[in-house]
């Protein structure tokens, strides 16, 4: 079985589901510490006037060491903003009518409390639109132990992993060595920025996946496709 992981992120880029899509099983991994300004809670939109933050409001006390699972987010309003910073910025997109009332109806019509929640089901409802059908499990449902590298090994080996993908920054961390005496093969992604018809002026690569989706609709999983390996073989 093919694994892949990352942390649960706001409003995902397109190299995350890039990764989800040459894997046979998705962890979100939101048992380990908070990032502040990371992308746990916020990415970029283009606009008219360029790219600006989304960013979700969140408990700011004892964040130190805290893990992701625990960040509540702080219930001000903040989604009804950036629906609106959403639909001033994409109205005029070709596919935007196409995916605005799936968007609006996950972050409007609920309740949202903890962080972990919000993203999680987001990437659901992402992978959904771009038709990637890879189940999703979370890593508080299980007990992983280990730091960096060895946590990651005994995720894999919880979880029957044959084969896990990293991320590029694993390069830095990865223990190929113990995962090879495991049994598991480790590989790394290597994504290659995509462009695509964007509006708004001038390409701008590296925004979230909604950008992808009002531009190119239907086509979205093609282009995150364009130009990178489609199996994990080619990626060592």
């Amino acid at each position: 079985m093919i694994l892949t992981a990352h942390q649960p992120v706001y409003l995902p880029w397109l190299g995350l589901f890039h990764k989800i899509s040459l894997s046979e099983r998705f962890c979100v991994f939101d048992g380990v510490q908070y990032q502040s300004e990371d992308f746990n809670n916020r990415n970029r939109i283009k606009t008219r006037a360029g790219p600006i933050w989304l960013s979700v409001p969140v408990d700011a006390k004892n964040r130190l060491n805290r893990l992701i699972c625990d960040i509540k987010i702080i219930p001000n309003g903040w989604n009804k903003k950036h629906i609106k910073s959403i639909r001033h910025s994409y109205h005029k997109a070709p596919f935007f009518n196409d995916y605005i009332e799936a968007l609006e109806d996950y972050l409007l019509a609920r309740e949202h409390v903890f962080l972990t929640d919000l993203n999680t089901g987001m990437l659901k409802l992402f992978l959904k639109l771009l038709e990637i059908d890879v189940p999703v499990v979370r890593a508080i449902d299980y007990s992983f132990v280990g730091h960096k590298s060895d946590l990651v090994l005994d995720m894999c080996k919880k979880l029957g992993a044959t084969d896990f993908i990293f991320g590029e920054q694993g390069r830095n961390y990865a223990d190929v060595a113990a995962f090879t005496r495991s049994g598991i093969r480790a590989y790394f992604q290597s994504y290659n920025h995509p462009t695509y018809p964007q509006i708004n002026g001038p390409f701008v690569p590296y925004m979230s996946v909604l950008d992808l989706l009002f531009n190119a609709g239907p086509s979205s999983r093609q282009v995150i496709l364009s130009g990178n390996a489609t199996c994990t073989n080619e990626m060592n």
